[in-house]
């Protein structure tokens, strides 16, 4: 499976947006320093995001960036789909010139477990990840350890 840091990191803050949508527009350099994500980096994601309308931002003082749609009506694949990241197994990228421009014995095989990801995250969204324990309580580790409330950081 070829998914790249753009695929994830786009996934990540959609996370981090989602877990922080009630205190208002989040801030790009919030997400940044939580996720340890480049702003400019983020900045080239949010575009995508926004284009594709998952995101809508919020100018002026206290702007930032919502979720354009609730969170359990966005799923995964469609996060990874808008910044143009394909969840491709094949090593032709799906152009079936594998073996010396001709398709090779496993092609359909590497497309069929292409298809059975996107399907999988299709059935995940932003909302369900949100809503798990594991998820909450490293975004709750994440906030502490940026208001220095970090246990570990202050230990000698």
């Amino acid at each position: 499976m070829r998914l790249t840091t753009k695929g994830r990191y786009a996934v990540t803050a959609m996370l981090d947006l989602a877990m922080h949508a009630q205190s208002g527009p989040i801030c790009l350099a919030d997400i940044s320093k939580r996720q340890e994500i480049s702003l400019s980096y983020l900045e080239q994601l949010f575009a995508r995001l926004r284009r594709a309308e998952l995101v809508a931002s919020v100018r002026g003082p206290g702007g930032g960036y919502l979720l354009a749609q609730a969170p359990d009506t966005i799923s995964v694949a469609r996060v990874i789909d808008a910044v143009d990241e394909s969840v491709d197994a094949t090593r032709c990228g799906g152009l079936s010139d594998c073996q010396q421009g001709d398709t090779c014995l496993t092609h359909h095989l590497w497309c069929e477990l292409s298809e059975q990801i996107h399907g999988f995250l299709e059935g995940i969204t932003l909302g369900q990840l949100a809503a798990r324990q594991q998820v909450q309580q490293i975004a709750n580790r994440q906030r502490d350890r940026l208001d220095g409330n970090d246990v570990f950081a202050s230990a000698p």
